[in-house]
């Protein structure tokens, strides 16, 4: 049984809805990327400092870090749950922006009471926010069609848009200005998402609505008709395919806890006369998105159209072994400290271009792989697992950053790249017996256009 949806209006190749969804995630990333470039820093800063932050520990500061970004990514389990049962993925994202505004609002009162409860806000907000729009991407496109991974990678593209200037933006203003302008500062990005979400809903009506009982199959068949063995063998390698989610992410959200911290304190950022903010070079992630991210999705697409190996579980594998790699020059890094008392900029700037290169080749293809495999009735909710999964690995994260105040940078950091490097190579022995279980879910992948939107998984039944 297949669905047939209206034909989209289309702008650069593409549904002119993947535009309004990457404008509304834009602006999402820019109030969450802000803030977590300040948090850590804002964290450690001494309460008899100009700009005073709360004076904890790096331990103590880091192990909040990890919490609080593990619940972030956690959340959308109940998130993709409420909306495949009662609100649907479109209403999930209008409720989830409401949340964030009223989060990071609120986290520019500065109360203590404040700072907890727009951290809670902005928990519930993403969970509800982040695995549903990232499904109506999915959504946008027909069962087949090769534009979908490409699609996903615009829509990174916009994700990191927002984190390059909200690094930039918001870091400045909070580090020099005072953090709770900066907190605002995310707020006011995310009310600018949430007013472009709700200008752009015309170009919304063929995603989006899908709900438990939904019209699209006979009687009560969309939630009480078993799994078949196809779908139970792809859920198994989703789950997977999620092991590598871990420990990527593990490893990369060092980012904004030990490297962040790591740039403050023991890098020389002084150039020429100018001392650069150590919240900016989180952005740097973002601006080589920005600029390599086409590159990289051309490359895969074009290797697959002449039938070379460019599967989704092999780019992750690759993604997490050249991540990894990017750690070896945050271990030189932390070995010039030891010799000069502190290290060049130049070794973040290498880290991460790596880790840049590794997250393009696993974070949207992660994305558009659930969209292939997981079964239409578990859409949302297993969107809502990868994001959770992505969360484990931001507590992993912290764990690993707090535990670098006994064992020290260097050991880490050395570590971090090994285990990411050796892992990767272990999953790549055993991949071809994976993609077995998938069922031929990326065969025949072509430049479709128009016909089938959201339900195209129900094509394969």
């Amino acid at each position: 049984m297949s669905v047939k949806a209206a034909h989209q209006k289309e702008l650069f190749g593409h549904p002119v809805g993947l535009y309004v969804l990457f404008f509304t995630e834009m602006w999402e990333r820019f109030s969450y990327y802000g803030m977590r470039a300040i948090l850590v820093l804002y964290l450690v800063a001494e309460t008899a400092a100009d700009n005073a932050g709360l004076g904890w520990s790096n331990g103590e500061a880091l192990s909040l870090y990890g919490t609080y970004t593990m619940l972030v990514y956690v959340m959308s389990i109940p998130g993709g749950w409420i909306a495949d049962k009662f609100l649907g993925q479109k209403k999930s994202v209008l409720y989830g922006g409401i949340l964030l505004v009223a989060g990071h609002s609120v986290l520019a009162i500065e109360e203590l009471w404040a700072f907890y409860t727009g951290l809670g806000l902005i928990i519930l907000g993403v969970g509800m926010l982040k695995p549903n729009i990232s499904t109506m991407v999915g959504g946008l496109y027909k069962q087949g069609d090769i534009r979908r991974d490409k699609g996903f990678t615009i829509f990174y593209i916009g994700i990191n848009i927002g984190a390059f200037l909200s690094s930039l933006i918001v870091g400045y203003v909070g580090e020099v200005h005072g953090w709770h302008y900066g907190f605002g500062l995310a707020g006011i990005g995310m009310a600018l998402g949430l007013i472009q979400y709700l200008a752009g809903q015309k170009y919304l009506k063929s995603v989006g609505n899908f709900i438990g009982t939904s019209e699209k199959l006979s009687d009560k068949e969309a939630i009480n008709k078993p799994l078949t063995k196809i779908e139970k063998d792809r859920i198994i390698v989703l789950f997977i395919s999620f092991l590598l989610v871990i420990v990527f992410w593990g490893a990369f959200e060092q980012a904004g806890g030990l490297m962040n911290i790591y740039a403050s304190e023991k890098t020389n950022r002084m150039l020429m006369d100018f001392e650069v903010p150590a919240s900016w070079f989180q952005s740097l992630n973002a601006m080589f998105i920005i600029f390599l991210g086409t590159i990289v999705a051309l490359y895969w697409a074009n290797r697959k159209l002449k039938n070379k190996l460019s599967t989704s579980l092999f780019k992750m594998i690759l993604g997490l072994i050249i991540m990894g790699t990017g750690f070896f020059f945050m271990s030189a890094a932390a070995g010039q400290y030891e010799v000069d008392g502190a290290s060049a900029m130049y070794w973040l700037v290498l880290a991460y271009l790596f880790h840049t290169v590794g997250e393009l080749c696993i974070s949207p293809v992660a994305l558009s792989y659930i969209t292939k495999l997981a079964p239409v009735k578990y859409a949302s909710l297993m969107m809502g697992v990868y994001f959770a999964m992505t969360g484990f690995g931001n507590k992993l994260a912290g764990l690993l950053g707090e535990a670098s105040e006994k064992l020290g940078e260097f050991t880490i950091f050395t570590g971090i790249a090994l285990f990411c490097v050796l892992f990767g190579a272990l999953v790549l022995v055993f991949r071809k017996k994976l993609e077995k279980l998938t069922h031929g879910a990326e065969d025949n992948e072509r430049n479709l256009k128009h016909d089938e939107a959201e339900g195209f998984e129900l094509a394969d039944n």
